[in-house]
């Protein structure tokens, strides 16, 4: 009986960074769209390129917070 609730101790302490693993696939996946978009769009019109990169920078920084709000939220509703 005791080992089962050990383990169940040891799981709950790594449910932060298995939630985190899981929280960070969604912005990994938004910067590769961001940067591919980019970069077709510099290919497409390289005249634009001081707004496309503006653009660019802009939307990598958006899918970033949502990747420090991913690793500080279990943190925050930890035990």
């Amino acid at each position: 009986m005791s080992a089962s609730i050990e383990l169940a101790a040891g799981v709950s302490g790594s449910l932060g960074s298995i939630g985190y693993g899981l929280a960070a696939i969604g912005p990994g996946i938004g910067v590769g769209i961001v940067f591919g978009n980019g970069t077709q769009a510099l290919a497409r019109q390289p005249e634009a390129a001081g707004l496309i990169r503006a653009n660019q920078i802009l939307g990598f920084a958006f899918c970033e917070a949502l990747a420090l709000i991913g690793i500080v939220l279990p943190f925050v509703y930890g035990k």
